[in-house]
């Protein structure tokens, strides 16, 4: 029986490793899961044993693929919840994602089958990321940062790469969300700011904000 602790494990490795294909460094995976390195090195061990992890000293650690079914299996439940909860409950973005993390645990296949037939099976969340379907299969859409993008052109907003609250919450600040259509007036050159039209109003983000919202040119 796999515990709610090495599920998170799993789901952390799965993310640091860019869905798996790159090996993870225990002190980064112990900072994701704030913890020590020798607990982090622990676990991986315990996950090792039970064939969901390979773990080589000083290389790293990488999921199985009986992992990186586990891994996938707690992504969809946790963005399923997150449409349901955004979608039937009117929870906001910016709220959904701590008890989506609670959610996330619930064993049942039969329930998370049943939810995603309920919501008519959605291909994203609320943050625009993709849901895996129930054989495990993602679909990825082509995507830029906003700042990759060009001036002069328009883009369709199709997600966030920070999921916080604070970032949301500043998103919600200035009406972007998710299909916003954003128009790239300018990009100034000293620090890289970009002057941008969102929903008719104008606004100008950092850099910080920049690479942190995904978009798709019109």
């Amino acid at each position: 029986m796999i515990t709610l602790t090495e599920e998170n494990y799993i789901k952390a490795i799965y993310h640091l490793g860019k869905q798996g294909r790159e090996n993870v460094n225990t002190n980064a995976l112990a900072e994701a899961m704030n913890t020590k390195a020798s607990s982090a090195t622990d676990m991986i061990r315990k996950l090792a044993e039970k064939d969901y992890a390979n773990y080589k000293k000083y290389k790293g650690v990488t999921l199985t693929e009986s992992g990186k079914k586990i891994a996938i299996n707690i992504i969809r439940k946790h963005r399923l919840w997150e449409v349901f909860l955004v979608e039937k409950l009117n929870f906001t973005w910016d709220e959904v994602h701590d008890l989506a993390e609670q959610l996330e645990h619930i064993k049942s296949q039969k329930l998370i089958d049943e939810l995603d037939a309920f919501l008519g099976h959605p291909t994203h969340d609320p943050h625009g990321d993709p849901i895996p379907d129930k054989h495990g299969e993602i679909t990825f859409v082509e995507k830029i940062i906003l700042s990759q993008a060009q001036e002069h052109q328009k883009y369709s907003c199709l997600g966030v790469n920070d999921s916080s609250s604070e970032f949301l919450q500043y998103l919600n600040k200035n009406n972007i969300g998710l299909g916003s259509i954003i128009e790239v007036m300018y990009i100034e050159p000293f620090d890289k700011s970009i002057s941008i039209k969102a929903n008719g109003k104008l606004l100008t983000v950092s850099q910080s904000v920049a690479k942190n919202l995904y978009l798709k040119k019109l």
